[in-house]
């Protein structure tokens, strides 16, 4: 019964924080220059993660500066406020998303790209929507996984994005991402994304779970000359990989 009691106060009070950012980005946004909303967005998603019962830890040096492609293993939709906390990027995220009620305009509000993962033909528009981010000095952040994976392995690397970085001639720095119980160190379970599992369950499971810890570990950054997207896909597999060992 506690735990029902603490969860439903976490989530008024998470709820009561994407209005406000909804209305933040509503109304202010429009004023502020680029630099002052990935601020805000920074900022925001360290107290929303506070409010949910989640302490971030940040290892390695997160990109000062773009253009930058950040890749990372895709554990939850939890991923995306922890990355946000650590360094705002822009994100690649399935078009859906971007319909949805709220959360929409938050992800718009961030500076989101688009993808239409059911036309295999609109990797090539994404792509060069990236690439021009890229060369106009963003950090953009994929999963290329393509989708939630238990955390127990690590999916294939899809190589399509990578081709942004190649044509921009920016670093790719690869990420990884782990979620633990704050009071053991043990790995949680209890945002995972995959399968049946449905947003609502998922959050519901994450704030009734002890206090966690959100650990993101940022590698080193590959210098893109030269490179061939499938060979350098199936590498930063490895270096991504090597990455999630160190957190456990």
């Amino acid at each position: 019964m506690m735990h029902a009691l603490s969860a439903s106060w976490k989530l008024l009070r998470a709820v009561a924080h994407a209005l406000a950012g909804w209305w933040t980005i509503r109304t202010r946004f429009p004023r502020l220059s680029p630099a002052e909303r990935e601020q805000r967005v920074q900022q925001w998603a360290e107290r929303m993660l506070n409010l949910m019962g989640i302490r971030l830890t940040v290892l390695g040096t997160p990109p000062a500066q773009g253009p930058v492609l950040v890749v990372s293993n895709h554990l939850s939709w939890l991923d995306i406020l922890a990355i946000h906390a650590a360094r705002h990027v822009r994100f690649v995220s399935k078009a859906g998303v971007g319909h949805w009620p709220l959360i929409g305009t938050l992800s718009t509000g961030a500076g989101t790209l688009y993808i239409e993962r059911e036309r295999r033909r609109d990797a090539v528009r994404v792509v060069h929507h990236m690439t021009e981010a890229l060369r106009a000095g963003d950090v953009i952040a994929v999963f290329p996984e393509g989708t939630t994976s238990d955390g127990d392995g690590l999916l294939p690397f899809h190589a399509n994005l990578l081709q942004a970085a190649i044509s921009a001639g920016a670093p790719v720095q690869p990420a990884a991402l782990r979620f633990a119980d704050a009071a053991s160190g043990d790995t949680s379970h209890a945002p995972r994304y995959i399968g049946d599992d449905n947003l609502l369950s998922s959050l519901w499971a994450t704030l009734k779970a002890p206090p966690l810890l959100a650990i993101v570990r940022f590698g080193e950054p590959q210098s893109s000359l030269g490179r061939d997207r499938r060979v350098w896909a199936k590498t930063l597999h490895v270096d991504v990989q090597a990455l999630r060992r160190e957190l456990k």
